[in-house]
């Protein structure tokens, strides 16, 4: 449970809970800001490979599965999976803390909510 991202002004911010807060601010040391994030996986075991922005975690991906076909490995090369987009912080979170969460919330993808619009949906339902 150390990483952890948050959403805040509709950009997500990756944060290392181990860092300690600063003491002018109270807040940690933002370790990424991206609009949108993006999470490699194995499909089969639900191991999260790499998490981030998407152009960098799909590089990621196309160089490794390069890899593994050149070694022979064409089975894990077509097991590794990326999923990116506006996802929700805590299924994000869920993949980051849960080994093989990742493969469940593959599964369940098409129905979860929109990651940006959490929030937004929440405060309108309170307000009706």
């Amino acid at each position: 449970m150390d990483l952890q991202y948050e959403l805040k002004a509709g950009n997500y911010y990756l944060y290392d809970m181990r860092d300690a807060p600063s003491a002018a601010t109270g807040e940690r040391r933002c370790r990424l800001k991206t609009d949108s994030v993006a999470i490699a996986f194995d499909q089969h075991t639900g191991q999260v490979h790499q998490h981030g922005s998407p152009a960098r975690i799909q590089s990621w991906a196309l160089h490794q599965r390069r890899r593994l076909r050149a070694a022979g490995a064409l089975d894990q090369a077509n097991d590794i999976v990326v999923v990116s987009g506006p996802l929700p912080v805590d299924e994000l979170n869920k993949c980051l803390w849960i080994s093989g969460y990742c493969r469940r919330m593959f599964t369940r993808l098409a129905s979860l909510p929109h990651g940006k619009l959490q929030g937004h949906n929440n405060q309108w339902k309170k307000a009706a």
